[in-house]
């Protein structure tokens, strides 16, 4: 489904950006005794080396101090003075360093809110933030009077990724009513809609941005539509270095209550959401002139609406992104699944397999176009033709809409790059939409609707007006180079064109001197160009053929690589630098040529963004139908069933030369509560991945490995799989398992999906049963569907008081070994019903290795006797036999009357089997009742 387009509307002069001088001028300046000076910090120069991908200064500030400039720390106001004195505060910090501006409010733009320099900001005059100003403390900037109770009083902290990570967004929210803070973090479009529909739905108060966000020229696109959505809403922007997520962190830690302290789980490589809260937190501590006491506030993580929930410890466990034995591999969902063409189509393929869907209607129309790309080949190799051509349109976006402080070479070659660009992504859009003219999916027929645009067609004649129509992108350095002086057509301006032929011949000189040298030394010399060296000379050619084996003295910088020579000479130098300039002087009059044209397609230019989604949603609809045509994927429904026939592992199947073994899986909310066993390396950690593997599969809208699926829609994806220690947090394996297993239980829901293995392993077994029985029997009070793969067995026995817990177990086969005279396991890797039958299977697999024998049979014995000693008295009564026979009979007739789709004779005979089912079961309990009363 197409977002709604919010883009904003560019024109090529802003009346007066919150970051230009004009508006520096405009408005009255209060500086509420706030000193005008950076914090003491370290420089985010020196720190962004070690920051994660795409948060680059985000993440700036490691380590400093953490007391206000000109202030010791004992001179901070103590501990949960949050609201102490306000009314003192606010009128002797008026009264003695309120500075007020005398500028006409008329000269403002209107498109702003009214500006106040943070003071977080100062240091850098041209990337200082900018507010309106209505303090917190309940005083107007010209009365002191209270402000409303109902007036709004939350904080927001945003904060967008750069590079591979844009469009990944950072939120974090305070209410100065209220100890609370609420983290998120989401992947978010062009059009910024999730943004702007949280922000909406928190009402803030004040929003705090970086100031690189609206540095003069260059506000980002999120920034301006912000401002453009909450024009009534205060704005400040602070330092970059302050949205660190190490500082977030150590916040969290310090500041959140142990009640909900499991949260730094869920957010500890959230590392956008945990920058924006460093930076709210240090602005609010700063405004407030307090600290907060350590342990006082809620901090919670909420994910984004429309789509489920994955912690960032199930993403690992699960290998969504990275492979765990080898980060460089792709044998991970992203690398089954990734057969994008383009960086954007990348992208969004990464933030759905995080984030994916929950509305079933979005999931069937992307389902709807899948189909048919499989069902139409001429549709699927069409559109992957023409994909396949397309630049990273988001990025030349954010390129194109970005004015420079300063002209230069670099920045002049750039625009004229990205033009180029621009035309050569426009020329698609009439082959795409002729490729979905004839589609018939209801989502593909709203991107044909998308791309008949008509501001596509006048941005295009725009261009072409200026542009040669045989400019066009290019790879290789000097073929774009010759592509960006021959741009812009004859005729438009006549020192251009003389420049032009000027450049030319001192090509053609060049290429005539490397003739002449060849013919001279008889040499087999040729043109090569590079962008660091220019024109050079090259030659490849046996050391033999040279006089005395070497090179003549005119040959300079000479390099060799095997056979290859590299080298030149002083004439070629000076023809390189005559080259350059005229070269410099071309690129000028281009630039400005093309900076006229820029100003006049900025208007229409916000249609692109649509044209950006289109391209990678498309992208990524290919990938999933490509990844079918490999394998034997099927389209899943969705139902309140967790049903899956034959489905197997999809990365075990791309590691594996042979297909995976395939098992059935039947969970409904009759029977929501797996308990799997089996022996060790029989397939349980395999399955309990797969099945949930394939369920975010299908909440992508992709097919999945199975010969039929039907899901239901979880929120929540939880998974306790590992047993690593944790050094980072000083967590033993057990520590590690109760940290996991107690945020799966705070905020795990009626529509979640949770896979723990083998929990309780860290202690003894006594409180491991007691542990894994507690945590069991908590989740069986949900309608959650929970898979529980465990070696306890004792733990099976929780059948006989909860009716919806089926055990399952993975099939083994007993072999003799001829050779060595003793028995050996054949994996199955089968799933069956019931309970294993495999006794002291530890013991088997210690006999296999490499432990003395001595060892191996005095551990049998041991174990012989502690199994003696224990009562095993497990039988069910025969009532609770009864009820059972009774309660999966209800489930069952439930379960059709929402979902069957059968015919009535089909349904008839279904029922007619259900009941003759349920008179063999139930007689069965009878005879035990009888049997019992003998």
């Amino acid at each position: 489904m197409l977002r709604p387009d919010i883009s904003p509307t560019f024109s090529s002069v802003p009346a007066a950006s919150p970051c230009s001088p004009e508006a520096r001028s405009q408005g009255p300046r209060y500086n509420f005794g706030l000193q005008e000076t950076p914090l003491s910090r370290p420089s985010a120069q020196a720190a962004s080396a070690s920051s994660p991908p795409g948060t680059s200064g985000a993440a700036g500030d490691r380590s400093g101090s953490s007391s206000l400039p000109g202030h010791p720390p004992s001179a901070l106001p103590p501990q949960g003075s949050y609201f102490r004195n306000k009314r003192s505060f606010a009128e002797n910090t008026h009264a003695s360093n309120v500075t007020l501006g005398t500028s006409s409010s008329s000269a403002r733009d209107s498109n702003y809110p009214q500006i106040l320099k943070s003071p977080l900001c100062a240091g850098n005059p041209q990337r200082s933030g900018y507010k309106s100003w209505t303090p917190q403390m309940g005083y107007s900037a010209t009365s002191s009077s209270a402000v409303s109770a109902h007036s709004p009083s939350v904080i927001v902290a945003v904060v967008e990724g750069r590079g591979l990570a844009r469009g990944e967004i950072g939120m974090a929210s305070i209410d100065l009513k209220s100890p609370q803070i609420v983290l998120s973090q989401f992947a978010d479009n062009t059009t910024y809609a999730k943004v702007i529909t949280k922000l909406k739905i928190l009402s803030p108060l004040e929003i705090i941005m970086s100031n690189t966000a609206c540095v003069v020229g260059n506000s980002t696109k999120l920034f301006t539509l912000i401002t453009e959505n909450f024009k009534n809403v205060n704005f400040t922007t602070i330092q970059r270095k302050y949205f660190n997520e190490t500082k977030g962190l150590e916040y969290i830690e310090q500041l959140c209550i142990a009640e909900f302290n499991t949260v730094l789980m869920e957010v500890q490589s959230k590392y956008y959401c945990l920058a924006a809260v460093a930076a709210l937190l240090k602005y609010v501590e700063f405004i407030q002139n307090s600290v907060y006491a350590p342990k006082s506030l809620k901090i919670c993580f909420q994910g984004s609406e429309q789509t489920a929930m994955i912690d960032s410890s199930s993403a690992q466990n699960l290998e969504l992104l990275i492979n765990n034995q080898d980060s460089r591999n792709n044998h991970t969902l992203f690398g089954v699944l990734n057969y994008t063409k383009t960086p954007g189509g990348s992208r969004r393929l990464r933030s759905n397999i995080l984030e994916p869907l929950v509305d079933v209607e979005t999931i069937n129309m992307r389902l709807d176009c899948v189909q048919e790309l499989l069902q139409d080949e001429e549709l699927f190799f069409g559109l992957q033709s023409v994909i396949a051509r397309f630049l990273d349109t988001e990025q030349l976006l954010s390129v194109l809409v970005q004015i420079p402080k300063q002209d230069t070479v670099n920045v002049a070659e750039s625009k004229i790059t990205n033009l180029i660009c621009l035309k050569h992504t426009l020329e698609l859009v009439d082959p795409l939409k002729i490729t979905l003219k004839n589609c018939n999916t209801p989502l593909l027929r709203a991107y044909y609707g998308s791309l008949e645009d008509k501001r596509f067609g006048i941005i295009l004649d725009k261009i072409k007006t200026v542009i040669n129509d045989d400019a066009r992108y290019m790879k290789g350095c000097l073929n774009m180079r010759t592509q960006k002086c021959y741009a812009v057509r004859s005729n438009i301006n006549e020192f251009l064109d003389i420049a032009r032929r000027t450049y030319t011949e001192i090509v053609d000189d060049i290429a005539g001197m490397i003739t002449q040298l060849a013919e001279k030394y008889s040499l087999p010399l040729r043109t090569s160009f590079s962008s660091a060296r220019g024109f050079f000379i090259q030659m490849t050619t046996d050391c033999t053929v040279l006089p005395n084996d070497q090179l003549p003295s005119e040959f300079i910088k000479i390099s060799k690589v095997k056979n290859s020579y590299s080298f030149t000479s002083a004439d070629l130098i000076k023809m390189n630098e005559r080259c350059q300039e005229s070269l410099r002087e071309i690129y000028h009059m281009t630039y400005m040529i093309v900076c006229k044209l820029l100003s006049e397609i900025y208007e229409h230019i916000h249609c692109l963004y649509k044209l950006s989604d289109t391209v990678s949603m498309l992208d990524m609809l290919l990938s999933f139908a490509h990844a079918c045509t490999l394998s034997d994927y099927v389209r899943p429904e969705f139902t309140d069933t967790l049903a899956i026939k034959q489905g197997w592992h999809p990365i075990l199947e791309r590691i594996s030369v042979e297909k995976p073994v395939a098992n059935n899986t039947y969970i409904t909310e009759g029977s929501n509560f797996f308990i799997i066993t089996g022996p060790n390396m029989s397939g349980k950690s395999t399955y309990l991945k797969q099945i949930a593997l394939c369920q975010i599969m299908a909440q992508i809208g992709s097919y999945v490995p199975a010969e039929y699926s039907s899901f239901r829609i979880a929120e929540q994806i939880f998974t306790r799989i590992s047993t690593d220690d944790d050094i980072e947090t000083n967590s033993s394996t057990f520590m590690k398992e109760m940290k996991e297993v107690a945020y799966i239980l705070h905020n795990a829901n009626d529509k979640s999906l949770i896979l723990i293995d083998e929990l309780g392993r860290g202690t003894n077994t006594e409180e491991g049963i007691g542990i894994c029985y507690a945590v069991c029997e908590h989740l069986l009070s949900l309608k959650a569907f929970t898979l529980f793969a465990t070696h306890f067995l004792e733990l099976c026995q929780i059948d006989v008081l909860y009716p919806n817990v089926e055990n399952m177990h993975f099939e083994v086969q007993h072999v003799k070994n001829t050779s060595r005279n003793k028995e050996a396991i054949l994996y199955t890797y089968k799933l069956s019903k019931g309970l294993t039958e495999e006794k002291n299977y530890g013991l088997k697999a210690a006999e296999v290795s490499s432990l003395p024998p001595s060892i191996v049979l005095d551990a049998k014995d041991i174990t012989t006797q502690i199994t003696r000693q224990i009562l095993q008295n497990q039988r069910s009564a025969p009532e609770m036999e009864r009820q059972r026979a009774v309660y999966h009979l209800a489930t069952r007739l439930v379960q059709t009357a929402r979902n069957s789709q059968l015919d009535p004779d089909s349904l008839r005979t279904y029922l007619s089997n259900l009941k003759k089912k349920y008179e063999v079961d139930f007689p069965r309990a009878e005879q035990d009742s009888e049997k019992t009363e003998e």
